[in-house]
């Protein structure tokens, strides 16, 4: 533990080297004992992430029975591990995503805006909640906010029902006629968060000219770990450990590459060739850019409205768009559920692993507050109603987990948006169409 009289590392410290900068985990020397104290301060969020799943739910699967998470749902069974730290939130609605669309569906989500409706370059939307984030919270570290995905993006012109592809494309907008395009190959994104900066072709260009990021910090790691106590020494090299370790998933997955000679369209060139490993990759980018501190904001795409990936992994051949379709057969309808379930399955391996990085005197996970879900309710019929909608993290700024909690009429989405802003300090009056906070699900920052 650092001394009193010890001036405390700062926590924007990096170490660098030629085209590498690598920012550090929360070490006991960013913390002078003086300011252990508990504060207002404490009670934020200190960062916020979204993971969007396309086209809805078979709710019937979904729903829990009861007011906990004891007796979960077939698709919620993979959050039994972690359910302490989850909640589901049922009956809430996106007005804004009518009429009926994809498109809308992808846009309202985090906007809880209504697209205009244009198949041309003329698109408009709306700020979303993340990039509103991004204004406050964001600017405190290296990057305001990730955005990410799973799927290329080559879609352009019209999409969905009169709407331009844009909506359907970007999660992100920071502004209501700016989209964000999200990043889906590992090795960029690696790149963005520990490289020097440039364009996407020059980072990798960077890269291809080492073997390692790391071998080009080497000298400032022993520099900096000869100032650092035990602790904070074993908690730099598990740090570094991780990184060279994604950073070596990301390498096997592009040394396999020449060997695919039949591609997945939808998949960029030099990803993991299973969905899944590709997935939790870009889960751990985003657990290293937390430890890190190098952003705070994060959106992710698990997948694109209107994807026809099949999932042979987990055994289903057939186009996720299709099933979802599906005129209430059974055994289209059971199929979908996997593919649900499935999709939990990732994002609750990755709160788990929040759980289990230690920050201070708790886990990334306590201080922090994320929301998976879908703009779409039952994809059969193209509805926003009864959405599919998960929180989890912040025990330690008072969320309670193991909770189902169910309105009794349908509940603008945008009160919860508004409620996790709120507990991350950012002061905005409303969101969208939101009429209040949810203080039931989240208990407002008081100062």
């Amino acid at each position: 533990m650092t001394p009193l009289t010890r001036k405390a590392l700062s926590r924007r410290t990096f170490i660098g080297g030629m085209g590498a900068t690598l920012g550090l985990p929360l070490l006991d020397a960013m913390v002078p004992a003086a300011t252990r104290l508990a504060s207002v301060e404490a009670l934020k969020a200190k960062r916020i992430g979204y993971t969007f799943i396309p086209m809805g739910a078979d709710m019937t699967r979904w729903t829990p029975q009861g007011d906990n998470l004891d007796n979960l749902s077939y698709i919620l069974e993979p959050l039994a591990p972690i359910r302490e730290n989850v909640s589901v939130v049922s009956n809430l609605e996106l007005r804004p995503a009518y009429p009926g669309s994809h498109a809308t569906s992808n846009s309202a989500f985090l906007s809880a805006a209504k697209a205009k409706v244009t198949e041309s370059t003329d698109y408009y939307l709306g700020t979303t909640v993340d990039q509103i984030a991004a204004q406050s919270i964001g600017q405190q570290t290296q990057l305001p906010s990730l955005e990410l995905a799973m799927d290329m993006m080559q879609n352009i012109g019209q999409c969905d029902n009169g709407y331009a592809c844009v909506y359907q494309n970007n999660l992100s907008w920071s502004s209501p006629t700016t989209p964000l395009p999200a990043e889906a190959h590992p090795r960029l994104v690696f790149e963005k968060l520990f490289g020097e900066g440039g364009t996407p072709e020059d980072r990798r260009a960077a890269l291809s000219r080492r073997s390692s990021l790391l071998d080009f910090v080497t000298e400032d790691i022993r520099r900096l770990k000869r100032e650092l106590g035990s602790a904070d020494r074993s908690k730099v090299d598990d740090y570094l450990t991780s990184v060279r370790e994604v950073e070596r998933r990301i390498q096997r997955a592009e040394a396999n590459t020449k060997e695919n000679l039949l591609p997945d369209l939808d998949r960029p060139t030099g990803v993991p060739e299973v969905y899944a490993d590709h997935a939790k990759l870009m889960f751990d980018l985003q657990l290293l850019a937390m430890q890190g501190d190098i952003t705070r904001v994060f959106s992710f795409q698990l997948a694109r409205e209107t994807s026809t990936r099949a999932y042979p992994e987990i055994g289903i051949d057939d186009p996720h768009h299709p099933l979802s379709h599906h005129g209430n057969d059974p055994a289209k309808i059971e199929r979908m559920a996997k593919i649900n379930q499935f999709h939990l399955s990732l994002f609750a391996d990755f709160i788990a692993k929040l759980g289990e990085t230690p920050e201070g005197n708790g886990t990334l996970l306590d201080t922090s507050l994320f929301m998976y879900g879908s703009g779409m309710g039952n994809p059969n019929l193209h509805d926003h109603v009864d959405l599919p909608v998960i929180i989890a993290g912040g025990s330690a700024l008072g969320v309670k987990g193991n909770r189902h909690i169910t309105y009794d009429k349908p509940t603008p989405l945008a009160n919860l948006h508004l409620s996790m802003m709120d507990k991350a300090g950012v002061e905005i009056d409303s969101f969208g169409d939101s009429t209040g906070l949810l203080d039931d699900v989240i208990q407002p920052l008081t100062i």
